[in-house]
């Protein structure tokens, strides 16, 4: 019965699809067992075989490399549509570091684990194709564009852990290492305070040097030498970690030690007159006050020649070379260049630089497909002098061999997109016109007559290059960068032709990318005791305790996760209640 039932159902559905000229074929399989059974196939081929829809081909990703898991390199990766690439990331460190709370963990005043975030759950949070590797990179192929990496865990390197990872496109985004100027005994007798685990050594070694000046067999010189803490460098970092010592000291280490707390001693050496200078003078002068006050002794115009593992050796135009015994040091004098970028700059003509140079697209020059941002590399910006001769010749549009103000204001939009030192300029000068620069230099004009020939246009713009600075090596321009790099990448893909750099739009003259402008949003200086400057856009300058809750909501506001901006309040309300943790781990 079942067999007749699968033989009538055979003929009406081969009626029914003979009679269909839509289909042409039908294959029937039976398969009978124990509960019967059929299994039928219709084919929609030609009537000589089964043929199937020819497939596209899907078109590989273009792959990108990112080197490094600082705030360049996270925020590109964060910003990244990571859909559009094969992206992979290589970083010795598996994890995002908060670093503007260095000097906070150093002192107990926030967790350590509280300030990172393990790359890999920002990549999980990303989705797309995304891997990590977790290793150094010693060699960029530029040729061959490949990077050559080594794993950094010693038993990987012992059954041989290089390896070499391919790309079409390369972000370098690897930091830069601490400075010290070939200082002889620095790198074997100072701490850097770059890293986390920098932040870590630096409390271990501030609670060792309590516990030996607590012993009883010490005379007074000895703990006065062990408790003498230097910082040398007037910089942001060094003023933050010497006022986040000083409040340890004297809220928490003071009631823990209270034999020793008379011996201590907190020096911060600047080769400069002032600390802060990159702060408005008002906020260089309230610190270096304060400082007084709270006894942390301020020493400027001295240069560190030598450091030994007992004394500091320094000179001052005034004294001369002085020996100065120290428990522990602290080296926070700048950046330096790692030596793979150092190697890589050779290889592309950039020999002799301190970091890499870099056009306005953040893309290293003399280099195709590679990227560079963040404190290993600089916008080297173009000079309007060096262009003068090409920007006369494009606003010159009847080719006169003279420029009214009409051509001028034509073509200014354009000049100070691509030269923003003209804007710089025009704003430091308190002018709004081009007019207004042409009456500085050629006295007062009038508006109608103006005709300027070549040498008169240079003369007008004699000045304006002077504005030229390099941007500050800190993580608010790294980040910023590296969002300004991953909104490029997301809109190339899209383009057919030429993608990886900024053309110019057909008679427009202008760029499909705009080229990156740095947007100061402010800085702070926590000076310890609950105060905080704040120069904030503006010229706005905020000094005192308010400044400080402004630090707190900022900082809690800036972090990468939940997680991290949870764990950096509840650590920060820990400290209020129960004070700071003086263990030694």
């Amino acid at each position: 019965m079942r067999f007749t039932a699968a033989s009538s159902f055979f003929e009406r559905a081969s009626e029914a699809f003979r009679s269909n000229s839509a289909y042409s074929r039908l294959l029937v399989v039976f398969a009978v067992s124990g509960g019967g059974g059929v299994v039928v196939y219709a084919d929609a081929g030609s009537n000589h075989a089964i043929a199937s829809e020819p497939q596209q081909p899907v078109p590989s990703k273009k792959k990108v490399v990112v080197l490094g898991t600082g705030w360049a390199g996270t925020s590109f990766v964060k910003n990244l549509d990571s859909s559009l690439y094969d992206v992979q990331i290589i970083s010795p460190r598996n994890y995002f570091a908060f670093t503007p709370l260095l000097p906070s963990v150093t002192c107990g005043g926030v967790d350590a684990r509280s300030v990172v975030e393990p790359i890999r759950k920002i990549m999980q949070k990303k989705g797309g194709n995304i891997r990590f590797w977790e290793a150094e990179c010693f060699k960029i192929d530029h040729v061959n564009k490949k990077v050559l990496c080594r794993s950094t865990d010693e038993k990987n390197l012992v059954q041989n852990g290089e390896f070499s990872v391919d790309y079409d496109y390369l972000i370098i985004a690897m930091g830069a290492r601490a400075n010290t100027f070939n200082t002889p005994g620095v790198t074997e007798n100072c701490h850097f305070l770059k890293e986390v685990e920098d932040a870590q050594k630096i409390r271990r070694s501030v609670m060792d040097c309590f516990e030996r000046a607590n012993l009883p067999n010490l005379s007074d010189e000895e703990k006065k030498k062990n408790l003498h803490f230097i910082i040398v460098g007037g910089g942001p970092t060094g003023v933050e970690f010497a006022a986040e010592l000083h409040d340890f000291v004297s809220e928490d280490i003071a009631k823990l030690y209270p034999r020793v707390q008379d011996f201590v001693k907190i020096s911060v050496i600047e080769a400069g007159e002032h600390i802060l200078t990159m702060f408005d003078k008002r906020i260089t002068q309230f610190a270096e006050e304060k400082f007084q006050r709270d006894g942390i002794d301020v020493k400027t115009g001295f240069k560190v020649i030598k450091v030994s593992d007992k004394a500091i050796t320094m000179t001052h135009k005034d004294t001369g070379e002085v020996d100065v015994p120290y428990g522990m040091a602290v080296w926070s004098t700048g950046i330096g260049t790692r030596p793979i970028i150092m190697d890589f700059m050779k290889d592309v003509g950039q020999g002799g630089r301190r970091v890499l140079a870099t056009d306005e697209w953040l893309r290293v020059r003399q280099c195709d497909d590679v990227y560079a941002l963040g404190d290993c590399a600089t916008i080297s910006q173009r000079k309007v002098m060096d262009d003068i001769s090409v920007i006369f010749k494009i606003a010159d549009k009847d080719n006169s061999g003279t420029l009214s103000i009409k051509e001028i204001q034509d073509v200014l939009g354009d000049i100070c997109q691509r030269y923003p030192q003209v804007e710089l300029y025009l704003k430091s000068k308190q002018m709004k016109r081009f007019v207004d620069l042409l009456n500085e230099s050629h006295g007062n004009v009038k508006k109608e007559s103006i005709e300027l020939d070549i040498e008169k246009f240079k003369q007008a713009l004699a000045d304006v290059d002077n504005q030229v600075k390099n941007l500050p090596a800190t993580a608010q321009v790294a980040s910023q960068q590296g969002t300004y790099l991953a909104r490029c990448f997301n809109i190339m893909k899209e383009m057919d032709e030429n993608p990886e750099g900024p053309l110019r739009m057909r008679g427009s003259g202008r760029h499909r990318f705009q080229p990156f402008r740095y947007k100061h949003l402010g800085q702070f200086a926590p000076l310890g005791g609950e105060q905080t400057a704040a120069q904030l856009p503006g010229d706005w300058i905020s000094i005192g305790y308010g400044s400080q809750w402004l630090w707190y909501s900022v900082y809690a506001s800036k972090q990468v996760s939940w997680r991290t901006r949870l764990a950096v309040v509840s650590d920060w309300s820990r400290k209020f209640v129960f004070g700071r943790d003086s263990s030694c781990i």
